[in-house]
């Protein structure tokens, strides 16, 4: 492990960005719009999954804000990828960088979960919103919100 991790960090994407104030800044930019375009399309669907919002229809929200959630995760996991590789012994000793990770993998599998979910079909042919799709749609604004605050937390400790 410890022979992958100075592999990062020597690779050259990494020693720029220790040399380059400007193009850390820029990454870490593109990291915060990744999570602003995620957490932007996926807590309003997570709403209406919940039950509010009724007079929106699910059919036309769902498909719109689906991409654009995956498009910010892939963004975000992307930039969070390089981000690490500056410092990736110090990440993974971090502990709020572990409980992120944590985080990370619960709400990506849930992601899975509740598409996978004949409840969600059904959602959308009939308008029924069950119990199970509610739960998950809440676990998703709670969880995403929960890996936004443990990466804030990662550079307090």
């Amino acid at each position: 492990m410890e022979g992958l991790l100075d592999s990062l960090a020597a690779w050259p994407g990494a020693l720029w960005l220790r040399g380059s104030g400007t193009a850390y800044l820029f990454l870490n930019a593109a990291h915060i719009l990744g999570l602003g375009l995620l957490l932007g399309a996926i807590v309003p669907l997570d709403l209406r999954l919940a039950g509010l919002w009724r007079n929106v229809p699910l059919p036309v929200l769902l498909p719109f804000s689906s991409r654009a959630a995956a498009a910010g995760l892939g963004l975000a996991v992307a930039t969070g990828l390089w981000l690490f590789t500056v410092r990736p012994h110090e990440y993974l000793d971090n502990a709020a960088f572990q409980f992120k990770l944590g985080l990370l993998l619960l709400a990506v599998g849930n992601i899975a979960w509740q598409h996978a979910s004949p409840a969600l079909a059904r959602s959308l042919r009939d308008g029924t919103l069950s119990t199970g799709l509610r739960l998950r749609a809440a676990a998703s604004t709670l969880l995403w919100c929960a890996v936004l605050l443990a990466g804030r937390w990662i550079g307090f400790l």
